[in-house]
């Protein structure tokens, strides 16, 4: 009997780990045309060209940060990190996503496992029980993902004063949303 249960949790252990193994490899691993691949690369390069923005006085304003915020139908005054989201996709020349409400960015026709380059990251605060938190995926490096976030700060707060690059473990992404390919293909 004891034979039988070590094997059965041998098995079982295999089994699983398997499946935790596949989910990793995932992460890197979604077919997409070149035509995607160059509309990630400009989403990616937009973004890029917006480090180190910083609002004015710290208070979500600024020429640049109300222009993301306008993007989306928002004042000054407002947390803009889906904002700028918003305002670089259309920059890219996407029509969607438009929104300043960073948990919209999660609908289920666009949540995605396989996050690639381009893809949205949510991250959940659980004292707000929502998505309270996005980025742009630039790449997964090993546990890591590298992101270029607005409204944050070089400490990775929801309410920052800028644009930064973010490395965060991967564990702490909610949600990936994949807004590039067609709503039928992210999965």
């Amino acid at each position: 009997m004891a034979t039988t249960r070590i094997l059965l949790g041998i098995i079982c252990f295999a089994f699983t780990g398997s499946f935790a193994k596949s989910d990793r490899d995932l992460l890197a691993l979604r077919r997409i045309d070149t035509a995607q691949i160059r509309q990630r690369n400009l989403l990616l390069d937009i973004a890029a060209a917006e480090l180190g923005v910083q609002e004015l006085t710290g208070n979500n304003d600024g020429k640049k940060v109300e222009a993301y915020l306008a993007s989306a139908g928002l004042t000054k005054g407002n947390p803009w990190c889906a904002a700028y989201l918003t305002w670089v996709f259309k920059k890219a020349g996407f029509s969607q996503p438009r929104t300043g409400w960073s948990p919209s960015l999660f609908p289920a026709s666009r949540l995605t496992k396989t996050a690639l380059p381009g893809d949205i990251i949510g991250i959940y605060f659980p004292d707000m029980k929502r998505v309270a938190h996005v980025g742009l995926l630039e790449r997964i490096d090993g546990d890591w993902c590298i992101s270029i976030e607005g409204n944050t700060s070089g400490a990775g707060s929801r309410e920052g004063n800028g644009v930064f690059r973010k490395r965060r473990h991967i564990r702490t992404i909610y949600q990936f949303a994949d807004w590039v390919s067609p709503k039928s293909v992210a999965q």
